[in-house]
């Protein structure tokens, strides 16, 4: 057994062998295999002789054999004479660079970077897989302009680092402002540096540089998209694109170029307008639409073109908010009475006046607060001033047409069209307005009244009528008595020719009396008819005319009755003799009292010295003091 052992003592060592073969042939045949997703890099541990034994000052790649580090790598597969006492082989993976992302390049060996550079200018050097070419093309150590985009390289690390960034992305309707970190200084006088071609969006950046591309912010602007820029050479700054709604108008101010010139000729003194890619305001602004605006080397003002009102009024605002500062204007009358009127005006600009605007004013803003605001404030302040409060309100037309004439001619002289002035909303101080009001009440209740008036006179009128009609059968009657009683009073008349006259001037009278009494009555229901106060009035003078004819026919009665009485007077006195009818007279007077001055007995002659015709003047008193007594009866 102990003998076949020794036999075979060989196959440990092959056994060995065939596990560590790579570094049995490392040691002796100084082989080195780099496997295929691997690369060799190489450090030389020292030179036995010749001129290249040591590496120059400041170098720390050797690139002509130098002990060192070696620029050289190794790619997969199998080398030489690579005996590990001299040589120190260390396998690295490849440098990977995934997609959507750059790889930035350090080197750490090679030539000064020029004083004012930053960044070192690109040499061929196959994406930095030659590190001995990279050196011996005059490679700068540093921070590499050039990047390495997606994929697998063989880099020497030990020369080149490798950071990986994303790559630049642009959104849709955004825009990338672009600042450069190296170049030429920008020229003076100006903001920016100038406008270089071929350089593939800023991607190229030795292009850039060799085509005269200066540092600092620049003129061209990236759109959207992806980008391999350089973060060391190129930063971005994305913002929105510049965007001129429909009824606007963007007038450029560009704050670079050179001087350009003055298209608007001497009549304009505001400021140079001149062609675009001059340094001023363009003559030719932008219409509606979306543009890459770079916002630090042009501003773009919006000019609307469609009628703009602006409303001043403390409570409203359009939606361009240009009239936001604007408010109530107060005005003071000549009566000295303060108030507030709304205004509003709209105004035209022109496309082709939008520069000048712009030239003159900077912005709109500016247009409303400088130009607008104090030219229609102080014109409403003096117009005030000319009249009083009323005048002002009852001439409100007049001022509008005034005003509008006015500030036409004041805001064509600043390239702007008055389209129109409005008055709004006046008011006046609440002391005033409530004597207007009460004067209008007053005005308005007079009005009612009159009318009202008008109704009672018509209603009057028709009541009227329609009492007369219904006096018609009254009157009818009234005048029927008065027939009957004039036959009466003729038949009366026929009847005793002695009262004749006196009965005639009584029935006459009393005749009368209710011909003018029914009249009276129906005048009376017809002022009934009327309105109280006429009714009254011609109610009193129906009475007092009735009154009147009533007097005047009593007295007529009275008259008759006195004419008659006196006549039987004259007759009594011329029968019966002065002396006996005053005896008479008095006795009849007496006999009213009920006294009895003459005894119930017989009258006859007798011792007192009385004659038998005293006696019978006795009976005769008696008789004509009781003429209803028969004449013989004494008792």
């Amino acid at each position: 057994m102990s003998i076949s052992f020794l036999n075979m003592w060989w196959v440990l060592p092959l056994i060995i062998s065939l596990i560590l073969y790579k570094q049995v042939l490392r040691v002796f045949f100084g082989v080195v295999i780099v496997p295929e997703d691997r690369i060799g890099l190489v450090t030389k541990k020292f030179v036995l002789f010749g001129a290249n034994k040591e590496l120059p000052d400041g170098r720390i790649i050797a690139t002509k054999g130098e002990a060192g580090f070696q620029a050289k790598t190794l790619a997969p597969g199998l080398y030489f004479w690579m005996w590990f006492w001299q040589f120190d082989v260390t396998m690295e993976p490849f440098t990977v660079i995934p997609e959507g992302r750059i790889g930035l390049v350090l080197s750490k060996d090679g030539a000064e970077i020029p004083t004012g550079n930053i960044l070192a200018r690109r040499v061929e050097c196959d994406n930095f897989q030659d590190a001995e070419k990279f050196l011996s093309n005059g490679g700068q150590r540093g921070r590499q302009t050039v990047y390495i985009t997606a994929g697998s390289y063989r880099i020497n690390t030990m020369l080149f680092q490798v950071s990986i960034t994303d790559m630049v992305r642009i959104q849709e309707s955004m825009v990338g402002i672009v600042t450069t970190l190296d170049g030429q200084p920008i020229e003076a006088g100006q903001i920016a540096g100038k406008l270089i071609e071929g350089h593939n969006n800023f991607q190229d950046f030795d292009s850039f540089i060799k085509n005269g591309g200066n540092r600092g912010l620049q003129p061209q602007v990236v759109l959207a998209g992806s980008y391999n820029l350089n973060p060391w050479a190129v930063q971005i700054e994305e913002i929105p694109m510049m965007e001129i709604p429909i009824g606007y108008v963007g007038v450029v101010i560009s704050y670079i170029g050179q001087e350009g010139h003055d298209l608007t000729g001497v009549d304009f003194k505001h400021g140079n307008i001149v062609q675009k890619g001059f340094k001023g305001v363009w003559l030719e602004p932008l219409g509606p639409g979306k543009y890459p605006i770079n916002k630090y080397i042009m501003k773009v003002e919006l000019v609307p073109t469609t009628n703009l009102v602006l409303n001043w009024a403390a409570a409203r605002s359009e939606a361009h908010n240009l009239d936001k500062n604007l408010s109530t204007i107060t005005v003071r009358s000549k009566d000295g009475f303060p108030f507030n009127l709304d205004v509003a005006q709209i105004i035209h600009v022109p496309t082709t006046e939008a520069p000048k605007v712009i030239a003159r004013f900077g912005n709109m803003v500016n247009l409303v607060s400088q130009v607008l605001e104090p030219t229609i404030g102080n014109y409403f302040r003096n117009s005030a001033q000319d009249s009083d409060v009323i005048a002002f309100l009852s001439t409100r037309k007049e001022r509008q047409e005034s005003a509008k004439a006015h500030i036409k001619k004041v805001l064509d002289e600043y390239n702007v069209n008055a389209v129109d002035t409005l008055i709004g909303d006046i008011v006046p101080p609440e002391s005033l307005m409530k004597t207007l009001t009460d004067r209008k009440i007053a005005e308005e209740q007079k009005v009612t009244y009159d009318t009202q008036k008008r109704a009672q006179e018509t209603r009057q009128g028709m009541e009227k009528e329609t009492a007369i009609a219904d006096m018609q059968k009254d009157i009818v009657k009234a005048q029927q008595s008065v027939e009957i009683a004039e036959r009466t009073a003729s038949a009366t008349v026929k009847k005793s020719e002695g009262d004749a006259n006196s009965v005639k001037l009584a029935v006459g009278a009393e005749a009368e009396a209710t011909k003018l009494r029914a009249f009276a009555e129906a005048e009376a229901t017809r002022a009934r008819a009327q309105a109280e106060s006429e009714a009254i009035k011609l109610k009193a003078s129906a009475q007092a005319e009735q009154i009147s004819l009533t007097g005047t026919a009593e007295a007529g009665k009275i008259l008759a009755v006195g004419k008659s009485t006196a006549e039987a007077y004259e007759l009594a006195v011329k029968a019966l003799g002065g002396e006996n009818f005053t005896r008479y007279k008095i006795t009849e007077e007496l006999s009213k009292g009920h006294i009895k001055l003459i005894p119930d007995v017989l009258i006859g002659g007798g011792q007192g010295g009385g004659t038998s015709i005293d006696g019978l003047l006795g009976l005769k008193l008696m008789e004509m003091i009781d003429p209803k007594k028969p004449q013989g009866d004494t008792k």
